[in-house]
């Protein structure tokens, strides 16, 4: 385990750097110094354009999901796929700005979702990762301890949704 992580580090802190350098460098003497520094500076401007973009429409579906009772999941893969192709565009070099596109655009960022989802259901069925969840939900206070005192609403405030149920006398409940 350890020599792959130090294989896998190694590329990427000295092998990926080098590559960059050597394009930058071959496309400097194909086309010219100032081309090239314009190919740089329109992937970056693109790039953050299309950061943007999807970023903003997955925090949407993200939301949305959240707010019909559901569980995000596609949405928090996109989200990890374009956080790691923003932080791409950021690095200066072609090879990495290519990458950082590929996570940006939808058809090409399904593709490489579908392929981190199959490797993760691979590795758990292998046993290589485990996957469990805490006992108790989000909020609530641990057994013997008291519950935390709920802030009471500012004077004035407006309620925006609320649902009343009141117990009537034949034992039924009512909503008003």
């Amino acid at each position: 385990m350890r020599s792959s992580l130090f294989g896998r580090l190694f590329a990427l802190f000295l092998i990926v750097p080098l590559i960059e350098l050597v394009l930058l460098v071959w496309i400097g003497e194909r086309v010219g110094f100032w081309p090239t520094v314009g190919l740089v500076v329109a992937t970056a401007l693109a790039g953050s354009w299309l950061a943007r973009r999807e970023g903003m429409a997955v925090l949407r579906r993200f939301q949305a999901r959240l707010a019909s009772g559901q569980p995000p999941g596609r949405e928090l893969t996109d989200g990890l796929i374009i956080l790691v192709s923003g932080t791409l565009l950021l690095t200066p070099g072609v090879l990495t700005d290519v990458v950082g596109l590929l996570g940006l655009f939808p058809p090409s960022r399904a593709w490489i979702r579908r392929r981190l989802e199959s490797r993760a259901r691979g590795a758990v069925a292998g046993g290589r990762v485990s996957l469990f969840t805490g006992g108790r939900p989000f909020g609530t206070p641990r057994p013997g301890t008291a519950s935390p005192p709920r802030p009471a609403p500012a004077p004035g405030a407006d309620v925006l949704d609320a649902t009343v149920i009141e117990e009537v006398e034949n034992g039924g409940a009512t909503e008003r």
